[in-house]
């Protein structure tokens, strides 16, 4: 396969991945896939391998994941990330009691402003949905 079949393969599987969780490519993504889209094809391909359910040969749940991805996300101060992935981990049956639980651990690990700055924003960012 061409370098450039093998990108475009990457490119598609990592925009299939984004498509599968969030229902949408990221404009932040659709911006790296269109000005080095090397660079996305191999956040791609991390990002399809890691992002799969049980059912499809992950170790972990997507919850899971996706609520290690919030709090990862709160940890760096990373809003967005962190209230996508929160949101989507709530899409897939997690609770705010356990969501409140995983951003106490991130206090924990990373101080109160891990929580003035983002964690705050992340529960009630998932608290609105749920009551919608």
């Amino acid at each position: 396969m061409a370098h450039d079949e093998i990108t475009e393969a990457a490119m598609r599987a990592g925009k299939a991945s984004f498509e599968a969780t969030t229902g949408r490519v990221p404009e932040n993504f659709t911006l790296l896939a269109e000005h080095a889209p090397g660079a996305f094809a191999g956040y791609g391909l991390i990002r399809a391998s890691i992002m799969r359910d049980r059912d499809a040969g992950g170790a972990l749940d997507l919850k899971t994941k996706e609520l290690i991805f919030a709090l990862l996300d709160t940890l760096i101060g990373q809003k967005t990330g962190a209230r996508n992935h929160a949101a989507n981990a709530v899409r897939l049956g997690l609770t705010l009691p356990e969501l409140a639980e995983g951003l106490v651990q991130v206090i924990m690990a990373g101080g109160i402003t891990t929580w003035n700055e983002t964690g705050a924003d992340v529960m009630r960012h998932c608290v609105e949905l749920q009551s919608e």
